[in-house]
């Protein structure tokens, strides 16, 4: 009974923490940047590969607030993975503001790596 009241409250927990989570890290629309930007082709990428962190934790969230997620190390590798991609979408962005192409070429595609990554692992079946 402690046990399945533990898991119940860890679920609402989890639930919570994933609808008051950090929103400013989401992706936003991209008129921020404005539309005569001088590199607004790499902001634009760097924009997309935003998006598909916000997708990886969506899919991370389903997976882990439906109790699917194969293992708590597996839970705390997928984490690891998004978090990585957020930071790396950050360093992303401020190549792409000094119009450093090369460096948001190679960013996004480590975000990419990270992502598949936390993707692939929440969909993995519990054994």
């Amino acid at each position: 009974m402690k046990t399945l009241i533990k898991k119940r409250l860890l679920i609402l927990g989890m639930g919570l923490v994933s609808c008051l989570g950090p929103s400013y890290l989401m992706a936003g629309p991209l008129e921020e940047e404005g539309l005569d930007h001088p590199y607004q082709e790499v902001l634009r990428t760097v924009h997309q590969a935003a998006h598909e962190v916000d997708d990886a934790w969506a899919v991370y969230h389903r997976a882990a607030l439906g109790g699917t997620v194969a293992s708590p190390a597996l839970q705390a590798t997928i984490e690891e993975h998004l978090h990585e991609a957020r930071t790396l979408i950050t360093q992303a962005l401020e190549a792409a503001r000094q119009g450093d192409n090369r460096t948001v070429e190679h960013l996004v595609n480590l975000v990419r790596i990270h992502t598949t990554h936390a993707i692939k692992g929440s969909q993995e079946p519990k054994k």
